[in-house]
């Protein structure tokens, strides 16, 4: 019996591919089999993944044309013939027991989804690993269902919004496939866990966290999109789909809403001050169309907002001027002195 289907999607990751394979096929758990989908790879990743499948019977290769991360995923998950799956990117790479951790600690509990923390792996200017914690001390070791254990949305929020880390985790493919739950296809690497993440978190009967990490996230192979026109609006996708997903299952939108759209929120914060100046102006009168849209459909209440996400949201709506000079640290509003105008039209607020 095939345990766990690891998926590896791979594009032109030839520089860190041997060490993400290597550390998959080394895997204390045997019972496996590795699927590294090639999106149309140009450099030598597709000769990697060969000379391992000729020493190693668990490794296949399913080859297609560029389509995009979410596309790849979604294949090898389509081909996968294990009792779970799990994700690991082609520059990361996997502590030995991994997967056999995960998988017995997802068997042992009878969960949909079994998480486990993560490292920020840096090797510039100089090797260093960072241990990064999914769970709160209240939530570790737990089993409990996310859509519905939580007193408030705002302590809702705070679950959801944990770093989306799909790769840190296993699923039972039943759960994935019975739901219909699918990365979105579009292109590129751009977000697609963000939609991801939310469904699984908000479908899962049973999940549960722990701060063992497992799995080595490479922080210097980034390929920003922070320059990138084409990808400025790619977060914008990820809540369309979500606000589709959520209209088809009434039940969920009651609870999951105001959840949903403070996720949105601070999403597109992040996007925002991560873009490029000359890409900003569009995006934010974008954010600001679609926020006052969804308060217009009563998607948006105060009291699923914190104080300083009401603040940063009611100014964006009113002085979308003043909010583009302010200045965010950890995104949160700080309020420069040539903004004392976008300050004052704060306390004439047209939403209260």
């Amino acid at each position: 019996m095939i345990k766990v289907s690891v998926v590896i999607p791979v594009y032109n990751a030839q520089k860190y591919l041997e060490q993400c394979l290597s550390s998959v096929v080394d895997q204390t758990l045997k019972e496996i089999e590795i699927i590294c989908v090639n999106d149309g790879s140009r450099d030598g990743s597709p000769g990697i993944i060969r000379s391992f499948m000729e020493k190693d019977p668990r490794v296949r290769m399913i080859d297609k044309k560029n389509g995009g991360y979410g596309q790849s995923v979604n294949m090898g998950f389509d081909a996968a013939r294990g009792e779970y799956l799990g994700i690991v990117e082609a520059d990361d790479f996997a502590a030995p027991e991994m997967f056999e951790k995960l998988y017995g600690k997802a068997k042992e509990n009878g969960v949909d989804v079994m998480k486990g923390a993560f490292f920020d792996y840096y090797t510039a200017p100089r090797e260093r690993i960072v241990r990064r914690k999914i769970a709160e001390r209240l939530l570790e070791g737990r089993v409990f269902r996310p859509s519905s254990c939580f007193r408030t949305s705002l302590d809702a929020f705070d679950f959801f919004n944990v770093q989306p880390s799909v790769w840190s985790a296993v699923y039972r493919t039943e759960f994935i496939r019975g739901n219909g739950i699918r990365f979105l296809e579009t292109p590129g690497a751009s977000y697609q866990d963000t939609g991801f993440n939310f469904k699984v978190w908000s479908l899962a009967k049973l999940v549960m966290l722990t701060n063992e990490a497992f799995l080595y996230y490479r922080q210097d192979n980034t390929q920003s999109s922070v320059n990138s026109p084409g990808k400025a609006f790619c977060i914008c996708d990820e809540y369309a789909e979500l606000d589709r997903f959520l209209k088809e299952r009434p039940a969920l939108d009651k609870r999951l809403r105001p959840v949903e759209e403070r996720l949105k929120h601070e999403s597109y914060m992040w996007n925002y001050r991560r873009l490029s100046p000359e890409l900003r102006p569009k995006f934010l009168e974008r954010f600001a169309d679609e926020m006052r849209a969804d308060i217009e459909k009563g998607y948006i209440k105060k009291d699923g907002f914190e104080r300083y996400a009401w603040k940063q949201l009611m100014l964006l709506l009113n002085d979308p001027e003043g909010f583009s000079t302010c200045k965010f640290d950890r995104g949160v509003l700080l309020l420069e002195r040539k903004s004392e105008k976008a300050l004052r039209k704060l306390r004439k607020m047209r939403y209260k």
